[in-house]
């Protein structure tokens, strides 16, 4: 007698694939580890290429199945997690978060105005999605990397954190509201709901966390790991709460992320850290990129002469959507050559593309060729971009850090109000 039905099978694992993934992962990173400091290349790049490689319209080593899709998933929703979890509030408050906004709004007039001329054309089909797209920023991806050479201790670096913390919030409610739930009430009280919910587990993690971190700190060097199993609760329900009520799983990975850096806020959390990034960048979020790359429709992106001139195309509108407004609103906190790596920096873009552009083809209101486009610019912002960045801001980040060290020990303490001019002082780390 079987002891599982027909009708109750199991789903069949393609461990061929999955196998082929997790190969990609390790060379990619072993690649981006041996260009490492003469290139700087993200380890993402590495992630998409050889998912195309290996994926079924080169060599068809690997194929997306619902089990290795699954994984993609949750590596999207951990990449967002640790998007959530790198936004310090006390930091980016006063002038760089409010200059943030603003550029962020300028950047969707932009990116709104463009995407309507190009539909007017019949480049795209939706302004909306072509534009929400092109407005967003990927902070995420970019955060290892500025660590690594310092700059996010430096003055540079909090208006960079604060520009990219609402370059990826900002999208992500245009997901929620717009794209997701239908209706744009329903949407509201939706996205309330859960916003009550979010702010409701924070509140009750910053006053029950203190009364058990040392116990949970315990555990971080024992096989239990309670602090990292309860935090991997924690995204897995809000991701799960935000897919119940019919928003996307990317807020509730992000609010997962806030609540636990608010909940932690003054602790002293290296090892706790070490523990996330290892799950997170060493096993989980490399599938969905692998798996993003395994999915680029190549051939849509080849097809045609018309679709391989949209690639340039929204590589130079990454630029002038994200890049303008660096350059124009941040004239009195960064002089030029910041400002202009400010633009590159805020012009990489790459794991809201992905999501909006997938969205948009399963609601008809993308032309997949499009989509292979915007994901391809996404590809070059990716490598181009901080690369550029890096190199405008090349031997400055130690001089930014001294200079911002030198104002905060004249003043003992920060100025914090926003109506205080850049010039007096500024909201630093």
């Amino acid at each position: 007698m079987p002891l599982v039905s027909a009708a109750a099978a199991p789903i069949s694992v393609d461990a061929v694939s999955f196998l082929w993934i997790i190969v990609s992962a390790a060379v990619a990173a072993v690649a981006a580890t041996a260009l490492s400091p003469r290139l700087m290349v993200p380890v993402v790049v590495f992630e998409l290429v050889l998912g195309i490689i290996i994926g079924p319209q080169l060599l068809g080593l690997a194929q997306p199945d619902r089990f290795i899709e699954f994984f993609a998933k949750v590596g999207l929703g951990m990449l967002f997690f640790f998007a959530g979890y790198e936004i310090d509030f006390r930091r980016i408050r006063g002038s760089p978060l409010r200059l943030a906004t603003w550029g962020w709004l300028l950047s969707l007039i932009l990116a709104y105005s463009i995407g309507g001329l190009l539909a007017l054309a019949g480049v795209v089909v939706s302004l909306v999605y072509t534009g929400s797209a092109m407005a967003t920023t990927a902070i995420g991806i970019l955060i290892p990397i500025l660590s690594d050479v310092g700059e996010m201790r430096s003055r540079f670096g909090t208006y960079l954190l604060g520009a990219g913390a609402i370059g990826e919030f900002g999208p992500l409610l245009l997901i929620s509201l717009v794209f997701s739930a239908e209706g744009s009430l329903r949407s509201a009280v939706i996205l309330v709901a859960f916003v009550t919910v979010a702010v409701a587990a924070a509140l009750a993690a910053v006053r029950s966390l203190p009364l058990g971190w040392h116990a949970l700190e315990r555990t971080l060097e024992s096989s239990s790991q309670a602090a990292v199993r309860l935090t991997v609760v924690l995204i897995f329900a809000l991701v799960a709460l935000a897919l119940k009520l019919g928003l996307d799983l990317l807020l509730g990975g992000f609010a997962a992320g806030i609540v636990v850096r608010l909940a932690l806020r003054g602790r002293e959390v290296t090892v706790f850290e070490s523990k996330l990034t290892a799950i997170g960048y060493g096993f989980l979020i490399p599938f969905f990129f692998i798996v993003s790359g395994m999915q680029f429709d190549l051939n849509a992106l080849t097809g045609s002469a018309t679709a391989m001139l949209k690639l340039p195309l929204f590589v130079a509108l990454f630029l002038v959507v994200r890049g303008v407004p660096a350059l124009v609103l941040y004239h009195r906190v960064l002089d030029a050559r910041a400002r202009l790596a400010l633009g590159f920096f805020s012009s990489t873009q790459l794991a809201l593309v992905v999501a909006i552009t997938t969205i948009a083809i399963a609601t008809g209101k993308m032309r997949p060729s499009t989509a292979a486009a915007l994901i391809g610019a996404g590809i070059i912002s990716t490598l181009v971009f901080p690369l550029v960045g890096l190199r405008l801001r090349a031997g400055r980040a130690a001089t930014d850090i001294e200079d911002h060290s030198n104002v905060t020990a004249g003043l003992e303490m920060p100025i914090v109000d926003p109506t205080t001019p850049p010039e007096l002082g500024e909201v630093h780390p």
